[in-house]
C-alpha cells in the first residue's frame, strides 16, 4: 500500500531484496557473493538484526545499501 514500510520494496538492491531483513554482500567488486537474513519480528527489528549478524559475522563485507 502506498506509503507503507514496504511500498516499492521490488525497486531497491536491483530487485535482490524483497523484504527487509535480507542483506545481501557485495565484495569490493559489487559483485553479489552470498546474504544473511533474518525473520519472525517486525521488518525493522529484522533487518537490525540481519545488520547485527552481518557485522559479526563477515565484518569486511561490503552490505548493499
Amino acid at each position: 500500500q502506498s506509503g507503507g514500510s514496504l511500498y516499492g520494496i521490488e525497486h531497491a538492491n536491483d530487485g535482490l531484496v524483497t523484504f527487509p531483513g535480507g542483506i545481501p554482500i557485495k565484495n569490493s567488486s559489487g559483485e553479489a557473493v552470498g546474504g544473511v537474513g533474518a525473520s519472525g519480528s517486525t521488518v525493522d527489528d529484522d533487518h537490525e538484526v540481519a545488520e547485527a549478524g552481518l557485522s559479526t559475522l563477515a565484518p569486511e563485507a561490503v552490505a548493499a545499501d
